[in-house]
């Protein structure tokens, strides 16, 4: 089979300085680049050691600089709790340092605490995305912007920046749901999973029978289905079990941080990691590929999106596994 492969990174913090975490991603990022990895995905999150990146875009306009090929697709973008109007611009200046290689996911934001400290609540978040979504798309396609919505009130206002791309970067979604993941296939934008195998089957066939549906014979090309996984590879089948697992617990301690802070969940971070460990490869190049193969036999994916950098894992743990899976793992998937 022949499968794209991208990246993902919460840059979740460490127990080293921040500007050190930052380096050593652009480091792995450069690697990624070499190895011609289709896209690496960041995530934005606010207010928790889960993510030193909550500016995606500004990571971003670093990792341009250092990297030729590789494309940038945020997972996601938390447009609640932007202006969509300046959003807009800030993509635009990106997929132009870029020279268009930015794709854009958008999202709601799946935590109600970060939310609620930008003054947004969980259950005006929806139609608050929609919203920016809509001004988003008609501030990156056209030459006027005059929109007014419950949360968004614009007039006339004249659009000079527009993006490289036509008509914009490539959209993205992240979910786990497939009834979610119906509206992504209808508006043919890329669906990444979170989820293990089985359900992301689900999800995925959702996606794929709506895009059917909908765009078939319109000489469209069907995005990307990807399922997202952390991955440790290592010369044993134990010693990449343990350090991946150190990896994840510290991941997950991320995680569940602002769950504990603020007691919004009944959730223990032995309950998270059962569930994260249906998520997480290790193993010889062997052992990893066979997994991967079976992940995507089950799921039905055409992207396979992996995590090297993780938890408290040191930079050359992290780029000793990341360089086993580009000699001996994603040549076996790309004959």
């Amino acid at each position: 089979m022949n499968v794209d492969f991208g990246v993902i990174d919460h840059i979740d913090r460490q127990n080293k300085p921040i500007w050190e975490t930052y380096d050593s991603r652009l480091k792995l990022l450069r690697r990624c680049d070499q190895a011609r990895f289709y896209a690496y995905h960041v995530t934005e999150h606010h207010f928790t050691p889960l993510g030193l990146a909550p500016s995606p875009l500004i990571f971003y306009a670093a990792a341009s600089r250092v990297t030729e090929k590789i494309r940038f697709g945020p997972l996601v973008l938390i447009t609640t709790l932007y202006n969509p109007l300046r959003l807009a611009a800030e993509i635009c200046m990106l997929d132009h340092l870029s020279h268009g290689r930015l794709e854009v996911g958008t999202g709601r934001g799946i935590s109600g605490v970060e939310l609620g400290f930008f003054n947004v609540t969980e259950q005006e978040a929806p139609e608050r995305y929609a919203e920016s979504v809509k001004v988003l798309l008609a501030a990156l396609t056209q030459d006027v912007v005059d929109y007014h919505g419950k949360y968004f009130d614009f007039t006339n206002v004249p659009i000079e920046l527009r993006p490289l791309q036509k008509p914009h970067p490539p959209l993205w979604y992240a979910t786990n749901a497939p009834e979610s993941a119906a509206r992504v296939g209808r508006e043919n934008m890329n669906l990444a999973c979170l989820v293990a195998s089985q359900p992301a089957r689900s999800t995925i066939d959702a996606f794929r029978d709506c895009w059917n549906r909908t765009h078939h014979g319109k000489g469209l090309k069907m995005p990307k289905a990807g399922v997202a996984r952390n991955l440790y590879v290592g010369e044993r089948d134990d010693q990449a079990r343990e350090r991946g697992m150190f990896g994840n617990k510290g991941f997950y301690e991320s995680l569940v941080y602002l769950w504990r802070k603020y007691n919004v969940t009944h959730s223990t971070l032995e309950d998270v990691l059962r569930a994260g460990d249906s998520t997480l490869f290790t193993g010889t190049p062997q052992t990893v590929r066979a997994r991967i193969e079976e992940d995507l036999e089950v799921s039905g994916a055409d992207y396979f999106i992996a995590r090297f950098a993780y938890g408290d894992l040191t930079h050359e743990e992290s780029m000793r596994s990341l360089d086993l899976f580009i000699s001996e793992v994603m040549p076996h998937f790309q004959k």
